[in-house]
């Protein structure tokens, strides 16, 4: 029997390596499409597979509450993501995504603290070491572009928007996954064809992107493996886990695109897999 706690960090990680795998996608994704075209056609998929579990595994409808929570999680996360590609569209790459990876990574660490209290020590040291990991990580190799005040403003916004959705998709009733997270998915596909009409662009057909829609089922499979390790940890073990998605996505560089990767990035790296193992005890 595989201890409760332990599932949780398996969840966790799951999540991170889905998450990583989609943000990769996304990435080669917005090389050929706007951001939002992006946003608005990973949510598609996300929708149509977490509706078809929810009705597979039986799970009962969320209540309005449960709804509420999903839809403003999703709203606050697709924000984040938002603000996130707005402030790399300054050139503040090096400094706007270890920013936003960092506070995002924070915010549920200091919640869960004033809500259910202080972790072990070991625990509070793997989060010190995780976010120091998630911050090295996600430097760009080569880039010393500074930041300047409205940079961190976009960065301080979008690292919000991820740690909000971290606490507010945890408030969910346990044992409810799938059907939460489809309220959630919708909330981000209103933001993005919002954002899409009044800039005055179309809404992308299906087949525009592929990597997109492949990139949304990969989102998708890291919203539910949060939510599932949410049902067997802690919340911060399991957003400061899930967090580590960058490690991820760096590594899918390296490896597909042939990208070069710094050291300090690759400290990321052990510092994240340290965190892990500290975690863990």
């Amino acid at each position: 029997m595989i201890p409760s706690s332990i599932l949780g960090i398996v969840f966790a990680l799951a999540s991170a390596v889905s998450w990583g795998t989609g943000d990769f996608g996304g990435g080669v994704a917005t090389r050929t499409k706007n951001q939002f075209q992006v946003l608005f056609l990973a949510s598609l998929p996300g929708i149509v597979i977490l509706g078809l579990m929810a009705l597979v595994t039986g799970e009962p409808l969320p209540s309005w509450r449960d709804i509420l929570w999903a839809f403003s999680g999703g709203l606050s996360g697709a924000l984040g993501i938002a603000y996130f590609y707005q402030g790399l569209s300054r050139g503040n790459t090096a400094t706007i995504a270890p920013t936003a990876a960092a506070i995002g990574a924070c915010l549920p660490v200091v919640f869960g603290i004033l809500s259910i209290g202080i972790p072990g020590a070991l625990k509070l040291a793997g989060f010190v070491s995780a976010i120091a990991g998630i911050w090295f990580v996600s430097r760009p190799h080569g880039d010393r572009t500074l930041l300047d005040r409205q940079g961190l403003l976009y960065a301080v916004i979008a690292g919000t928007g991820f740690g909000v959705f971290f606490v507010l998709l945890a408030q969910v009733e346990h044992g409810l996954v799938f059907g939460p997270l489809v309220f959630s998915k919708l909330a981000a596909l209103v933001l993005a064809t919002g954002i899409i009409l009044s800039r005055g662009g179309r809404v992308p057909a299906l087949a525009s992107s592929p990597v997109a829609i492949l990139a949304g089922v990969f989102d998708a499979g890291g919203n539910a493996f949060y939510m599932l390790a949410r049902q067997f940890t802690r919340l911060d073990v399991a957003a400061v886990l899930s967090s580590m998605y960058p490690a991820v996505t760096v590594i899918l560089s390296c490896l597909i695109l042939k990208e070069q990767v710094s050291a300090s990035q690759w400290s990321g790296v052990v510092l994240c897999l340290f965190a892990i193992a500290l975690i863990s005890m």
